[in-house]
């Protein structure tokens, strides 16, 4: 590969050009998300910023063409590896010539010699015949909102999303079939010498594009290998998925590269609230109105669950905002289906209206069932 930019790989990836593999790694997927095209249709600049992040990480992620780029500022093929030395070569007259040691001398024109090496190498890149294809993220996400009851017990949701998949014309190849034929500027090889400033160096031949074969480009992906396709397919949303939980459907991802396998489609759940029941991870939260008749003498009472109705059985002398749990009335997980959460009803005390003068009098007759002032101990905690 050649490189046609000067920008730091280091300053486009955002990291320490003593960062690690995993620090650099993690750098590339971060932005590699952020300026995907997939993900920004029809934004030039963000394409643009795409490929150039591409190959800041080609680079950087592999130790040999790192340590090229360390040490002379660019990375191309055949560039001499770090205590090498430039090749040796015949210079005018016939004389042997090596740059190495004079990096930062004075060139022709005002020049160092890395300059004379970043022009001559920003040549040798584009203009083979087939479409360099970009590598883009095999695995995709597409997120789905979903209602309570169909996270509660599952569904079959119908999804319509875009991937990129071989082109079945020419089976990834990018050529036209049966179009192909050896290249006859570097005679099926993929390289070609070339010779500058006395040196000759074997360049990736720019007609084959270093395939060693030419033709016409496929007419069903334009030379790319691959195609964009909308298709819609049936995801089974198992029981008990909440808001994030992701869902797997294997193989219908992203093929990376033209005549790879493809990765996988990920759904993330996003599920709605529900006017009644609060989910909090596996448990279910609800709260159930009272009588103060039922509060102080007891009572056997019917409340909601996601399964129907249950007993819950009120002590007597039950205090508003007292809390109660129904044992395996919750979700049963993805995880472990046969681990259900719990319910926890809390209790509200609803006071009786007076609506007439035999129920104020009625209430007046229960006042005297106090024995004390219940706010008495509140005062006298707040005075210590």
């Amino acid at each position: 590969m050649a490189t046609t930019t000067k920008t730091d790989y280091y300053e486009l990836l955002g990291v320490r050009r003593k960062a690690s593999a995993k620090e650099i790694r993690q750098a590339y997927r971060k932005l590699a998300r952020k300026y995907h095209p997939d993900l920004n249709p029809g934004d030039k600049s963000a394409e643009e910023k795409f490929k150039q992040i591409q190959e800041a990480y080609d680079v950087l992620s592999d130790s040999k063409k790192r340590a090229t780029y360390d040490q002379y500022g660019f990375y191309a093929d055949n560039i001499p590896p770090p205590g090498a030395g430039v090749p040796h070569g015949p210079g005018p007259g016939g004389f042997p010539v090596d740059f190495g040691g004079f990096e930062s001398a004075g060139a022709p024109g005002g020049g160092s010699v890395r300059d004379i090496f970043s022009q001559f190498f920003s040549g040798m890149g584009g203009g083979a015949a087939q479409r360099q294809a970009v590598e883009v993220p095999a695995d995709l996400e597409y997120q789905i909102d979903i209602d309570f009851w169909k996270a509660i017990r599952g569904t079959i949701e119908k999804i319509s999303y875009t991937r990129l998949e071989s082109c079945h014309t020419c089976h990834g190849s990018g050529k036209a079939p049966g179009a192909e034929q050896t290249c006859s500027a570097c005679g099926g090889t993929g390289r070609r010498a070339q010779s500058t400033m006395g040196m000759r160096f074997n360049v990736t031949c720019q007609r084959c594009g270093g395939t060693g074969r030419v033709g016409n480009p496929c007419p069903a992906c334009d030379g790319e290998g691959r195609v964009r396709r909308t298709e819609s397919i049936d995801v089974r949303i198992p029981a008990g998925v909440e808001t994030g939980s992701r869902v797997r459907v294997a193989g219908r991802g992203n093929v990376p590269l033209p005549g790879a396998g493809p990765g996988d489609l990920y759904i993330v759940t996003r599920v709605a609230p529900h006017p009644y029941f609060e989910r909090r991870g596996d448990d279910i939260y609800t709260n159930v109105p009272v009588t103060v008749t039922e509060a102080a003498l007891g009572a056997k009472i019917e409340v909601p669950t996601i399964d129907g109705r249950a007993l819950l059985r009120i002590p007597p002398g039950t205090l508003s905002g007292q809390k109660f749990r129904l044992r395996e009335k919750g979700v049963a997980p993805v995880r472990d289906p046969r681990h259900r959460g719990d319910q926890y009803v809390e209790v509200q005390i609803v006071p009786p209206s007076a609506v007439d003068e035999r129920a104020r009098q009625m209430l007046k007759d229960l006042s005297r069932f106090y024995e004390q002032d219940p706010r008495k101990e509140i005062f006298e905690r707040a005075s210590r």
